[in-house]
């Protein structure tokens, strides 16, 4: 008895490879060689680096995008200070003091006759600066000290008593009991600053390693005999950045508007230097003739400060896993 073979009208793809049978398969469902060419050859997207990503779904936020832009522009204007501004900021003028502001000076003129827009521009470079300075001894001696208290039961207490004592009294008032002591110059204010700030990120860094430390790969690590060092500053300290760098944008800012407070009281930095608090000292008293001589430096101040606050509320709502969700 024959085999039965193939039902009439039973389309068989001749034997002639595999190619030729995806070649037949693509042209029933409609697909021409053309266009699986052009697929094949088509560029594969390369996947975003983590850092990348967060920094799209950070500046994604218009506020926190706004705050980035007035900081650079601010941070710029510092830097390039003596290119752009078109005075000295400690020339005296004395036959052109207090004038509104005009074409020869943008910003009017203070109660010496120095150019208020020069003034500003450069009391920029001291304010970042002292803020940046504050930061790093803040950040660092805060990180060491939440580092060994979180990790080291022993020194839990004792480190953790001390940062209590300390936290206890209002910032403003230990940084001028601090800089009446030390006395008044820029060194001494980013001392008693940095003094006044550790202790907040102390406490976060203990935290955040009380947590981690109890953790299975911390465990690994000190069953593997990863020397105690190498746990702390690389496991540990590598997934406590987040908290770190939020605080450091909020201190970055309380630390500029410390500064100009403490100038303003005249505990701060000498007055002979323009900073943002001192020009604002000086001029109180000629405010009701020349209200540009306050308005001007207290306009930049808002600006730094809040620009701070907005990049550091950014990262917090992108770092936070409770807040993520919201960006």
């Amino acid at each position: 008895m024959s085999a039965a073979g193939p039902p009439q009208g039973a389309n068989y793809a001749p034997s002639g490879g595999r190619g030729h049978s995806v070649a037949a398969t693509a042209a029933s469902v409609g697909v021409t060689t053309s266009t699986i060419a052009a697929a094949a050859a088509a560029p594969v997207p390369r996947s975003r680096s983590p850092s990348a990503l967060l920094v799209r779904k950070l500046f994604r936020r218009k506020l926190v995008l706004a705050g980035a832009v007035i900081l650079v522009i601010v941070a710029l204007l510092a830097i390039l200070a003596p290119w752009i501004t078109p005075y000295e900021p400690t020339a005296l003028k004395i036959m052109e003091r207090m004038q509104s502001p005009r074409t020869t000076h943008w910003f009017g003129t203070d109660e010496l006759g120095r150019d208020v827009f020069s003034r500003v521009i450069y009391g920029a470079r001291y304010s970042l600066l002292i803020g940046a300075i504050v930061v790093a001894i803040s950040v660092t001696a805060g990180v060491l000290l939440g580092l060994a208290a979180g990790f080291f039961r022993r020194l839990d207490g004792p480190i953790m008593r001390v940062v209590d004592a300390m936290m206890s009294f209002p910032d403003i008032l230990l940084a001028i009991a601090l800089v009446a002591v030390l006395g008044a110059s820029i060194a001494n204010v980013i001392l008693a600053l940095a003094v006044v700030y550790t202790p907040r990120v102390a406490r976060v860094v203990r935290a955040s390693t009380l947590v981690v430390r109890e953790l299975l790969f911390i465990e690994a690590a000190r069953a593997l005999g990863v020397s105690t060092w190498r746990i702390l500053f690389i496991h540990i300290l590598q997934n406590i950045a987040s908290p770190i760098l939020v605080q450091a944008t909020f201190i970055f800012a309380y630390a500029v508007l410390a500064e100009a407070g403490l100038s303003f009281l005249g505990v701060g930095v000498p007055p002979e230097l323009p900073t943002w608090g001192t020009m604002i000292a000086s001029g109180q008293q000629f405010a009701h003739q020349a209200l540009w001589i306050v308005v001007f430096p207290g306009i930049a101040i808002i600006l730094a400060a809040l620009s701070l606050q907005m990049v550091g509320d950014g990262f917090r709502d992108l770092l936070d896993p409770r807040l993520r969700k919201a960006i």
